[in-house]
């Protein structure tokens, strides 16, 4: 059976690590002497209290764990951050209602990036703070981030992180996985740096750098404006936004050994990295076409716009340079599907993930194949490597999952009086962790405020679903998962 205490002894070393973070939004409130200071330090103290509790009854636990205790971990880590997460704006009273509260805290941590506060250029700065820092925790996975800081504390960590872990392959760049975690968090941590340095030398301000960065290098969106992807209507910004997000949606192994070790070939001869690259690039130019013969925009203006939107669709952040509501309604198909597609595979990104798109194409292929030679074997291969038939399977099964949730969401939204086209676009945001809408109602610059209560929740359920790439968390309302054998 399930094995508490070593979950329990998790759940607790994650919330001191959680505290620590709560802590340095306390230093922020404090610096600017506004009114979160008291929310963030009872905050801090709630949590660092639950934290002693969980180890309490984690106290006698072994530090090994199974593969059903590591789905179990996953799940209600995700869970129980997001329950902490939720008492600063709940505290200071920025989102006084519970179900918002947590729809807040679920949207950034799982970097989905959709929001119910109606004005955030009104919160104070350590709420601003704690908003983009919760989805820099979660860009890479909260899990992970503990195996690369505290391997000690994650028994059986190869199961977490398979559990944690996005996209149907796994890499490892070292024999130890939590030295791996610690590369591809150094190359987060580094791109972050990177990012809010360039921010702040084409003009931005340092705590809007600091934020922005954090946000789109997580592929989060969240913003400390009121416009999502308000880059201050400066152009040098918007391509800088374009180049961090499309480097955030490059698989992070990849991005070590092409960088770091200066094998750029292995850049270019990767499958799933070339048609990332393909599909922005074809989805810009078609998009920068419609707009130039369809609403008569500049070449430039409109090569920008397409770009940025594209990029942002693709890896799931969920920023704006433009209203895309707007736009002829052939782009709102493109940019649909490429919410659904998701960047790469190993990056903070959302989405279905190009790699499985490689992977369906190539078993389309060969069923087209097996028509004409039926005796013939036709492996998939991916990169030069074989996917095994179990992969396969597997692929076709969350191809399944997705669809069947996307329809599922889009009939609950519509039977709930939301138009159909919002309900497409909010059950793509949900299950891909975009966050963005393309009608005028509900939009990457607007609120989800008016949803009711139960859909926030439901809402807040289905993007921790989608960040987990639902089988980790459907597995655990089957029976036979409980079962003792």
């Amino acid at each position: 059976m399930v094995n508490w205490k070593i979950i329990s002894k998790i759940i607790g070393s994650l919330l001191f690590i959680e505290a620590f973070f709560m802590s340095w939004c306390l230093v922020m409130a404090a610096a600017h002497g506004e009114d979160d200071v008291m929310a963030f330090l009872m905050s801090t103290l709630l949590t660092f209290g639950s934290a002693f509790i969980f180890l309490f009854f984690g106290r006698h636990s072994e530090n090994t764990m199974s593969r059903r205790d590591a789905y179990v971990v996953v799940t209600s880590t995700w869970l129980v951050f997001s329950c902490f997460g939720m008492l600063p704006f709940l505290i200071h009273g920025s989102v006084s209602n519970p179900s918002e509260a947590f729809f807040e805290t679920m949207s950034g941590f799982t970097t989905t990036g959709v929001t119910t506060i109606q004005n955030v250029e009104r919160l104070p700065h350590g709420i601003l703070f704690w908003r983009s820092l919760m989805q820099w925790i979660g860009g890479l996975g909260i899990v992970f981030f503990t195996i690369a800081l505290l391997p000690s504390l994650v028994g059986g960590s190869v199961k977490v992180f398979a559990a944690e872990a996005t996209g149907p392959m796994r890499s490892k760049m070292h024999p130890r996985l939590s030295t791996t975690a610690k590369w591809i968090w150094s190359v987060y941590l580094l791109l972050t740096i990177v990012c809010g340095l360039s921010f702040w030398s084409a003009g931005m301000n340092w705590f809007d750098a600091v934020n922005y960065s954090m946000t789109t290098t997580a592929t989060g969106g969240f913003s400390t404006h009121n416009g999502s992807g308000v880059f201050f209507n400066d152009v040098t910004l918007e391509y800088l936004a374009i180049l961090f997000q499309f480097l955030a949606g490059i698989n992070f192994t990849l991005l070590y050994i092409s960088v770091f070790r200066l094998r750029l070939g292995s850049l270019l001869r990767n499958s799933e990295f070339k048609f990332y690259a393909v599909t922005i690039i074809v989805a810009t130019l078609f998009i920068m076409y419609m707009l130039v013969s369809r609403l008569h925009y500049h070449y430039e203006p409109a090569f920008r716009s397409a770009l940025f939107q594209v990029v942002s669709f693709i890896t799931t952040t969920g920023l704006s340079n433009d209203n895309a509501g707007m736009w002829p309604h052939i782009t709102w198909v493109v940019l649909g599907m490429l919410m659904f597609m998701g960047a790469c595979a190993g990056s903070t990104t959302g989405g279905f993930k190009s790699i499985r798109v490689i992977m369906l194409f190539k078993v389309l292929r060969n069923e087209f194949r097996h028509i004409l030679h039926p005796n013939a074997v036709l492996p998939v291969k991916v990169n030069g490597q074989s996917i095994p038939q179990s992969q396969l399977v597997s692929l076709l099964a969350i191809f399944l999952l997705y669809i069947l949730f996307l329809m599922a969401i889009t009939t609950i939204m519509t039977v709930s009086g939301i138009d159909f086209t919002n309900s497409v676009t909010i059950a793509l945001s949900l299950v891909s962790n975009v966050g963005a809408g393309l009608d005028t109602n509900i939009g990457p610059v607007m609120s989800w405020a008016d949803l009711s209560d139960p859909l926030k929740y439901l809402c807040s359920l289905l993007m921790l679903v989608g960040r987990l790439e639902i089988i980790a968390v459907l597995v655990l309302f089957t029976r036979s998962f409980w079962k003792e054998n």
